[in-house]
């Protein structure tokens, strides 16, 4: 069980701006959007300037909590991300990053701590930003791109017309990943939500 004096921080990671937002890449934007819904919070710029943030608690009693939409690229993340972190004196191990992953197919979702960044810049920012992968990962997948498409086209493209049918339940899956990871720790939400 969560100690409720702990702070919390879930980066969603994605980029900024409306060109992007119905991206593969952008999943992790769309799960803290619904976190912030289920929160009660909206996104308002964070002191540093450097991350929209929203503050609360995703259950009471529980630990504060803190959404974390880095302005930054992709590549860049690990900036705000730090910044964020370094503000709230939060340590890593109580740091998760939802984030997409092409080694799992759509509509399904890996949780874990630390690991590799599997080419992902997002996490590869990150790791360097804060020294250490020892974060958690909910990682939301998007499956590989099609016959020769480029990677990092698909990556910054749109959910097809069926996946985005499906997607919101991805979401709500992602979302309730994080709530059950901050509550009941790493093997239990592994348990409910590694199919």
């Amino acid at each position: 069980m969560t100690d409720a004096s702990e702070v919390w921080i879930v980066v969603g990671l994605g980029n900024p701006g409306p060109s992007y937002s119905g991206h593969r890449h952008n999943i992790g934007y769309l799960v803290n959007d619904e976190l912030a819904k289920r929160m009660g919070g909206s996104f308002r710029t964070h002191k540093s300037g450097r991350a929209d943030v929203v503050e609360g608690r995703l259950q009471v009693p529980g630990p504060r909590v803190v959404l974390v939409r880095p302005r930054s690229y992709m590549n860049e993340i690990g900036g705000p991300v730090k910044a964020v972190a370094t503000f709230y004196k939060v340590p890593p191990e109580r740091i998760i990053a939802i984030h997409d992953e092409l080694d799992i197919a759509f509509g399904t979702l890996r949780i874990k701590q630390g690991g590799g960044d599997n080419g992902h810049n997002g996490l590869k920012s990150m790791r360097s930003s804060l020294g250490t992968g020892d974060f958690f990962r909910i990682r939301a997948g998007i499956g590989r791109p099609p016959g020769r498409q480029e990677v990092a086209d698909f990556v910054l493209s749109n959910y097809s017309t069926t996946e985005r049918k499906e997607l919101p339940f991805q979401i709500d899956d992602a979302a309730d990943a994080v709530e059950t990871l901050i509550s009941e720790g790493l093997e239990r939400t592994q348990q409910k939500f590694n199919r």
